[in-house]
């Protein structure tokens, strides 16, 4: 994940060059550096600064081309052909090099990729440059919505990263924020949990909560903190179960082992508790943003009741 208190600038990925032709090169050898690349971005944490993302599936792929984010790479295994004849054209009208598109065994093919059944189609994707105005602005139909933004810190488990970033989109967040030592969004697990919803709604990586509080505060939003009633500082704002989420607002999200860090409910405004029964404590991060996303949505009058 990159570390600093800026969104990722936009930059051409670090990939080796193809020797393909027309068509295409098709790979042979497991140790040509194409596969080596694809076996990075679809086997690790998360891409560097200037890394490209990683991305599996002819679905997802599809929808990434569709979504605007600039291919890097294509890398079909004999049995995608079919599927991934559709996105390789999508990737040939955006622009990509046909030379850019490779082409190897099922064999390799299962070497670069994490998943059990892999589908035959991978694509490297240039990171999207958002900033902090991105975020809170939101894209496409979400523009000139009152901000509503999710931030996770020390959430370290991708699949529930990957859950607040599908719930965000679902309930018309305009971004998220993923503060330094959590989970990157863009990782393999977390991508497909998000179902690729981490390609699409605007998305801080790797920054500073100092950072992120003072840039929220200065773009005039209401800091909450999501807590278990437990969990509550005596010394801090008071627990409340009923609070207004219409206007600008971002929601810090805590793992569900370690809460929220001290530098967050000693800046936030309010604090915020989804009330629950029995002996359950808390509920995870991901069911958690999911449930205040709904509620902020519901009072937005953006979903029905």
């Amino acid at each position: 994940m990159a570390h600093s208190a800026s969104p990722v600038k936009q930059r051409r990925a670090a990939t080796p060059r193809s020797m393909g032709g027309e068509h295409g090169h098709f790979i042979t050898s497991r140790e040509n550096k194409w596969l080596k690349t694809f076996r990075a971005a679809l086997q690790g944490k998360g891409p560097q600064a200037g890394e490209a993302i990683g991305v599996e599936g002819p679905k997802m792929v599809g929808d990434a081309l569709r979504s605007g984010l600039q291919p890097e790479a294509l890398l079909l295994s004999q049995s995608g052909e079919r599927d991934g004849e559709q996105v390789a054209r999508a990737a040939r009208q955006g622009g990509m090099e046909a030379e850019r598109i490779l082409r190897t065994t099922d064999k390799l093919f299962q070497t670069v990729t994490a998943t059990d059944r892999p589908q035959g189609v991978a694509a490297l994707f240039r990171q999207p440059a958002w900033r902090i105005e991105d975020v809170l602005r939101g894209a496409g139909d979400m523009r000139d919505r009152s901000p509503l933004l999710i931030a996770l810190a020390a959430v370290q488990d991708p699949g529930n990263v990957g859950t607040v970033v599908r719930s965000a989109e679902a309930f018309a967040a305009t971004g998220v924020a993923v503060t330094r030592g959590s989970a990157d969004p863009w990782s393999p697990k977390a991508l497909r949990a998000s179902a690729g919803s981490a390609l699409r709604l605007p998305l801080l990586r790797g920054m500073a909560i100092p950072i992120l509080i003072a840039q929220l505060k200065v773009g005039g939003l209401t800091l909450y903190a999501a807590t278990s009633k437990n969990a509550a500082r005596g010394d801090g704002p008071g627990i409340s179960f009923e609070s207004d989420l219409t206007g600008p607002v971002a929601i810090f999200i805590g793992n569900e082992g370690g809460g929220l860090p001290a530098e967050v409910m000693h800046s936030v405004d309010r604090v915020i508790s989804i009330p629950i029964g029995g002996d359950v404590e808390s509920l995870n991060a991901g069911i958690a943003a999911s449930i205040l996303l709904y509620e902020a949505a519901r009072q937005r009058k953006l979903v029905s009741p």
